[in-house]
């Protein structure tokens, strides 16, 4: 199939955490007229996500950390609830996951499904998240988890009660769309 789109200018707006690109390019409309625009795009590269559960337990496991945008965006603490989650930094997504779950959360698991994969915010971020799920039991526990000192994570391990969950999600306590989307497909598969 061929591209409708066509770019014309790529400018570097900043580079000092991740990429901000400004870029113009030419669009091939549907009744056959071009038309030229401009749009920012922030690449921060790609990631993982991943909701641990239990069935025996009917729990998860879930993080809360400080998240600056929600902040400045109105979360009077900053604090987010959400599922565990990592830039795959130049790794596969299965490879980025299991790494990012042992760090994050403390667990070492095994079986791990991926569920889907997703834009989540495809008007300004070139990001693609790969969702996945796993099963885990407290003999999985190999560390307290918590996230890496040196990246400045500050991450509190979590583990509730898949209906609790469900309940934080409708109140409002659970707003991270990466964590609403997997809590959904627990719920659709009837996991828990």
């Amino acid at each position: 199939m061929q591209s409708n789109v066509k770019i014309l200018k790529t400018e570097i707006l900043s580079d000092n955490w991740y990429i901000l690109k400004k870029i113009t390019y030419e669009y091939l409309k549907g009744d056959g007229k071009k038309q030229v625009q401009t749009r920012e795009a922030y690449d921060r590269g790609n990631g993982a996500t991943i909701l641990l559960y239990n069935k025996e337990q009917k729990t998860i496991i879930l993080t809360r950390q400080f998240r600056l945008p929600t902040f400045i965006n109105g979360n009077e603490t900053g604090m987010l609830i959400e599922a565990c989650a990592g830039l795959l930094d130049k790794d596969n997504a299965i490879d980025c996951i299991r790494r990012e779950t042992e760090e994050e959360t403390g667990y070492k698991v095994t079986n791990i499904t991926k569920v889907l994969e997703a834009y989540m915010s495809p008007g300004s971020v070139t990001e693609m998240l790969y969702f996945f799920i796993a099963e885990y039991t407290n003999e999985m526990k190999i560390t307290a988890g918590g996230g890496l000192e040196h990246e400045g994570e500050n991450i509190e391990v979590l583990e509730l009660f898949f209906d609790d969950a469900l309940r934080m999600m409708e109140t409002g306590e659970i707003k991270d769309g990466k964590t609403i989307i997997l809590l959904q497909y627990l719920r659709l598969k009837n996991l828990l």
